[in-house]
């Protein structure tokens, strides 16, 4: 019998092929599947006009069949078969697709959903088989043919015996290797968990018989009992309408498909059609995975086409501040390349990137008005996410994200929106106020705080490192800004209280100077404070960088050693008793009043939360007060 070479331009494409286009072997069984259902759908679009076909839609199967001993693997279905010639274009050139032919020239006269699109996804067996062999008999055809290929070397056809039309696949393994374990491509489990991965939703039943165990009462004595099993589902939950699913069926599927025991938040299933027609079905979980806020984690959905799945995580399909989302998205209109693990990023993907995004911010926002509870559940989980969406996007994504921030209050101690806070702002007010600490009872100990509060002005309590980072990059929201009450000037005075403020510095503009002087450079300011009610002293920043953005900075642990050091200026309350004492030291004794102000800034770092240089220093200062 003669060996016939392969008709594509080299062995080195079919090496190529086998060992490079697809990364995980595993894929074989997915590729001859799909095939075995175009194969199929193929008879049953020509049963739809041709009624000699004979053949119901539930008479369709693909059947499997695992032989230990021989070690080998069958799949064979009862579709349309080849001919000769069929073999000659479909097998023995690389890269031909008979599906791909269908779906342009069929008799329908409409794009029928085939699977198959490029003719190679068959060369993948080679990955894991050293011979494979066809035996297949076209429909309406009295002849059945065999096509035999050990790889590279080529292949040999020859006519042989079948009775039913269809196509029956055989696969020899490979012997076991240091690095690979074929044989465990011979085991039910290993089979029925890859249907389950990458076919379950092949609309015709992939059949295997299957062995179980059953023992006694005593549970001994085991006997093996084999029957055929249907190892798919072939309907998918997505494809069906909303009107036949409950909350439970959405739930048991979720638990089921993404290995959480936990219900999620909420659902989102999604029929588009149009420009870019595919299914949707994602969920918000109600916990975090633990690795979700590492570099290990992988963010994407599950990508099927046309039932078949693709990709196990499409990141592509979600922004990284939505990154918590699992689901799927099933599409029959995306560009494939060669390979049906790699996928292209052509302008379908990126539609159906963008109305998943928007399904997700709509949902998230009907969640906020309507229920709550479950919306701060969620955002208590995956808030931070939002807030380092704004962050590292520059902005950019503030528009899809700003609505759905939540900050504790000073309104009363929950969680308000900006919408919220806004819409409650007292007359005249331009800005929104906002404190940072490690603690809302941090904040609330804050001296400058407190003059805020008590002229009626709410403040959001940022309490998360990335709070002030984020809304630097929002710059504003609906045209107020933001302003921190470490500010140095929060402008709450009246005319009057200003004129006061003014005359008051002037007069103590020297004892000023003196006192910043003696703090070495560490402030580039002291001066009267507007902000302190009943404290005698605060801290305040002017520049971009806040003394809470110093805190964060210096503590990451890629600052390397680079201080990070916000303009600090040390503010005095010329209403406290302490004032009067820095006024009349100043005249009588300018040592004693340095000391005062190393002990009046140390204690103004402590108040944010900041270290003090010499700690050693402040405690000799504080013994030498209380002697």
């Amino acid at each position: 019998m003669e060996t016939k070479q392969f008709k594509a331009e080299s062995k080195r494409l079919l090496d190529m092929m086998i060992n490079s286009i697809y990364t995980h072997k595993e894929i074989f069984l997915r590729e001859l599947i799909s095939n075995a259902s175009d194969a199929i759908d193929k008879l049953y679009f020509k049963s739809l006009t041709d009624s000699s076909v004979g053949i119901k839609r539930d008479d369709f199967a693909i059947n499997l069949k695992l032989d230990k001993e021989n070690r080998t693997i069958t799949v064979s279905d009862n579709g349309i078969g080849m001919t000769e010639e069929d073999l000659e274009n479909n097998l023995g050139t690389i890269a031909n697709s008979g599906s791909l032919a269908f779906k342009k020239d069929n008799d329908l006269g409409e794009d029928v959903d085939i699977i198959g699109q490029f003719g190679v996804g068959f060369y993948s067996t080679f990955m894991v088989a050293k011979e494979v062999t066809v035996y297949t008999k076209a429909y309406g055809s009295d002849k059945a043919y065999k096509w035999q290929s050990d790889g590279v070397e080529g292949y040999t056809v020859e006519e042989c015996d079948k009775e039913q039309a269809g196509t029956e696949i055989v696969l020899k393994l490979k012997d076991n290797t240091d690095d690979e374990n074929y044989d465990k491509y011979l085991e039910q489990y290993e089979i029925q968990s890859l249907v389950k991965k990458y076919s379950d939703y092949i609309r015709f039943p992939i059949k295997m018989e299957v062995e179980h165990t059953h023992y006694d009462e005593k549970g001994e004595n085991p006997e093996i009992h084999k029957e055929i099993e249907t190892l798919n589902s072939m309907t998918p939950i997505w494809k069906k309408n909303k009107s036949e699913l409950k909350d439970e069926d959405y739930n048991n599927f979720y638990k089921e498909k993404f290995m959480d025991y936990q219900d999620p938040i909420t659902h989102i299933h999604s029929k588009n059609e149009g420009i870019a027609t595919y299914d949707a079905l994602l969920y918000i979980p109600s916990k975090a995975p633990f690795d979700y806020y590492s570099k290990d984690f992988e963010k994407g959905l599950q990508l099927y086409s046309s039932g078949v799945m693709i990709m196990d995580k499409c990141s592509d399909l979600l922004p990284d501040y939505f990154s918590f989302v699992k689901g799927l998205v099933d599409s029959e209109d995306l560009s494939l390349n060669i390979s049906r693990e790699m996928l292209q990023l052509d302008r379908q993907l990126k539609i159906i990137a963008k109305n998943v995004e928007k399904s997700i911010k709509n949902e998230l926002s009907k969640l906020l008005k309507n229920d709550r509870e479950k919306y701060i559940k969620f955002f208590d989980t995956f808030g931070l996410q939002l807030k380092f969406g704004i962050y590292q996007s520059y902005g950019a994504a503030k528009d899809t994200l700003q609505e759905l921030l939540m900050f504790p209050s000073s309104f009363d101690g929950n969680k308000v929106t900006l919408d919220e806070y806004v819409s409650r702002m007292k007359e005249g007010q331009d800005v929104i106020y906002y404190a940072c600490g490690e603690s809302i009872p941090r904040i609330e100990m804050l001296p400058q705080i407190e003059l805020v509060k008590d002229k009626g002005f709410e403040v959001l309590y940022f309490t998360q490192d990335v709070d002030e980072f984020a809304i630097k990059m929002m710059m504003e929201y609906k045209g107020k800004k933001f302003k921190s009450v470490s500010d140095g000037d929060l402008d709450l005075e009246t005319e009057e209280e200003k004129e006061e403020t003014k005359k008051t510095s002037e007069e103590n503009q020297d004892m000023f100077k003196f006192m910043q002087e003696s703090l070495d450079g560490k402030v580039k300011d002291v001066r009267l404070s507007t902000k302190l009610k009943s404290h005698p002293v605060c801290l305040s920043a002017e520049g971009n960088i806040t003394i809470e953005m110093e805190k964060v900075l210096n503590s990451m642990p890629q600052n390397d050693g680079n201080k990070v050091t916000a303009e600090k200026c040390l503010e005095l309350n010329p209403s406290h008793p302490v004032f009067e004492k820095l006024k009349s030291l100043y005249t009588a004794d300018k040592d004693k009043l340095a000391e005062y102000t190393k002990i009046l800034y140390s204690q103004a770092l402590l108040i944010e939360g900041m270290s003090i240089e010499n700690p050693v220093e402040f405690a000799n200062l504080i013994c030498g007060l209380m002697v």
